[in-house]
């Protein structure tokens, strides 16, 4: 579903990625582990088209992304990619309902749509007693549960998760892991996580060892 293939990536003189071959199935959880300064965030933030590299190609859901114009990028990111990062960034002014409901209205559906989706997904994940607080009301895994809702309300064909629980106590995020294992099962859902989680890189269907800019091993 993903294929990446030669991207290279540098910041002025620094190499970051220097030729990184990726190929990633539907309903694959990858985890990408490595040293601090290996390049991992660098080749998430490229797969998940928040970044461009210098040279390479990269394929998704067969559509050649780096292609696509700005616009068409944007509109291609909000339908098929989610995001869940170690913060939630989930805005403090509104509720979790409304934080989860925000890519669907940018998707230009309906409110009855967007809403009724967001109700679906909060049930899923065990929250739909907490759909009116806001952020500052919810814990850190309800907050990150709220996060991962916002990622999946537009039936996106992959998520990206960066350090998705590096911000929550160990028993929370065996919960965070653990929920996105069973969205794999239930909804075949994709995911592509860069973790220094030991647990959660072990859980995974595939860990890829990145090292100074390349995957040393998979």
């Amino acid at each position: 579903m993903i294929k990446a293939n030669n991207i290279q990536k540098a910041y002025g003189d620094l190499a970051v990625l220097k030729g990184v071959d990726v190929a990633i199935e539907k309903a694959e959880v990858v985890a990408i582990v490595g040293e601090s300064g290996a390049g991992k965030s660098t080749l998430l933030h490229i797969l998940g088209t928040l970044d461009t590299p210098d040279s390479g190609d990269l394929y998704i859901n067969d559509r050649d992304v780096l292609a696509l114009n700005s616009k068409q990028l944007a509109k291609f990111r909000n339908q098929e990619i989610g995001f869940v990062f170690q913060f939630h960034h989930l805005l403090p002014e509104f509720n979790a309902i409304e934080n989860i409901c925000i890519p669907a209205f940018i998707a230009k559906k309906s409110q009855k749509e967007a809403v009724k989706e967001a109700e679906r997904l909060l049930e899923m994940l065990g929250l739909s007693q907490r759909k009116h607080h806001k952020p500052n009301e919810l814990s850190g895994g309800e907050q990150q549960r709220v996060a991962v809702a916002r990622a999946l309300i537009n039936k996106p064909a992959v998520i990206f998760a960066d350090e998705p629980s590096g911000n929550l106590d160990s028993k929370t995020s065996e919960e965070l892991h653990s929920l996105f294992f069973t969205l794999r099962d239930e909804m075949q859902q994709t995911f592509v996580i860069v973790t220094h989680n030991n647990e959660l890189a072990e859980l995974a269907d595939r860990k890829l060892v990145m090292q100074d800019g390349q995957i040393s091993s998979c």
